[in-house]
């Protein structure tokens, strides 16, 4: 998730002054600061003194680790730690103030969704306030509690995954039925991004309604997928992603 927020500042006309980038040897630092302009530093240590802002984004079992390199070094820190609540933040980071956030994948094109746990109006005044306008460069970000953080990730944080399954199976049903991968893979892709669209400004159950025409080709669709309860099976796929993160916890 790291390197989709690099990707998508680093195409941003609202972009960091810099970004540095380390990690524990496994050459992805080096690699992503040579596709997006930024900078591989040894240690998080350094990487915490020459920074403004840190942007973590470690498996949380990590936290107690890392939490000492940058803890005091940096004027403040955006986690995108899954499943780590803030009063396990906090502790570890203090007296660095902390912004919880989760972002989706899309953030790399700008066309994210970002949730975050609400700040102070004094903490908002100052770097982590900055880093949320930087945010909101890379899509649409939402203030919520932070009880509703690990359903949002379940929701939008998990969803690109379970529509990009879904296209993957459309876009197989148009090769087998005789349309060009290449073709199938834009066709599907482009009523995706439409889809996606019209779902900002419509309900999905009328706009499934009003794409069904009685007696058509898209109803005995949607017959098919209900005999097989696939909205039942996305369902399942929500309620499993919750009780992984409640595990993490």
């Amino acid at each position: 998730m790291a390197a989709a927020v690099a990707r998508g500042w680093a195409a941003s006309s609202l972009r960091p002054e810099a970004m540095l980038f380390t990690d524990s040897g496994s050459g992805r630092a080096r690699a992503l600061a040579e596709e997006v302009g930024g900078e591989r530093l040894d240690s998080v240590a350094d990487m915490a003194d020459r920074s403004d802002v840190v942007v973590l984004a470690v498996k949380p079992v990590a936290l107690d680790a890392v939490a000492p390199e940058i803890a005091g070094r940096t004027e403040g820190v955006v986690s995108l730690l899954a499943a780590t609540p803030l009063d396990r933040l906090e502790p570890a980071l203090a007296p660095t103030p902390v912004l919880r956030t989760m972002p989706n994948l899309a953030v790399e094109v700008g066309h994210g969704v970002i949730c975050h746990t609400p700040l102070s109006d004094e903490v908002r005044s100052g770097v982590l306030g900055e880093a949320l306008a930087l945010l909101g460069s890379l899509g649409s970000v939402f203030e919520i509690r932070e009880d509703e953080i690990d359903p949002a990730t379940a929701v939008m944080g998990c969803a690109p995954a379970y529509i990009a399954l879904a296209a993957e199976a459309l876009i197989e049903g148009g090769v087998d039925a005789g349309l060009d991968e290449d073709l199938a893979g834009s066709l599907v892709s482009a009523a995706v991004a439409g889809v996606g669209q019209h779902l900002l400004t419509h309900e999905p159950g009328p706009m499934q309604r009003a794409i069904a025409s009685p007696g058509g080709g898209t109803e005995a669709g949607l017959d098919a997928l209900g005999e097989r309860q696939v909205q039942a099976a996305f369902r399942a796929a929500v309620d499993a992603s919750l009780e992984r993160m409640a595990g993490r916890r």
